[in-house]
């Protein structure tokens, strides 16, 4: 390997050398406009078509209410304890197999009289639940 020997009036070479830069640029933007006609493309199927159906409106959820002070009430109607609740509910799922419960909470309830009644619900077999909330 042979060195130039500098020169007192040459001085460092203090460019960046930006080929390099552009190469690999370049190399960048060819792959992006390959690869980006093949992102956009779709899969043209023909779907099957069927009879349009309506909801089923007449089954309506199980409104469980938790009011302030605790008390229970389903479907406007007083419940005394979790057993009774209970009782009700397994009775109503084996007349419907997809009965729903919407839960209705008052705010200032307890976290633990909402989680057994939760439970109670579970424990009758009821599996769809929804909490209803307000809109601020």
């Amino acid at each position: 390997m042979a060195f130039k020997p500098q020169s007192e009036n040459e001085s460092a070479m203090s460019e960046i050398n930006v080929t390099p830069l552009v190469d690999v640029m370049l190399v960048l933007v060819i792959i992006l406009l390959i690869t980006a006609p093949l992102l956009t493309q779709s899969v043209n199927v023909k779907l099957p078509k069927t009879a349009e159906t309506t909801a089923n409106i007449t089954d309506q959820p199980l409104r469980l209410a938790i009011d302030a002070q605790g008390l229970i009430k389903l479907n406007e109607q007083s419940i005394d304890n979790l057993a009774t609740l209970e009782t009700i509910l397994k009775n109503a799922l084996t007349k419907d197999k997809e009965v729903s419960v919407h839960l209705y909470a008052d705010q200032s309830v307890v976290y633990k009289k909402i989680a057994e009644v939760m439970a109670t619900v579970q424990h009758s077999g009821i599996a769809k639940i929804a909490f209803v909330t307000e809109e601020e």
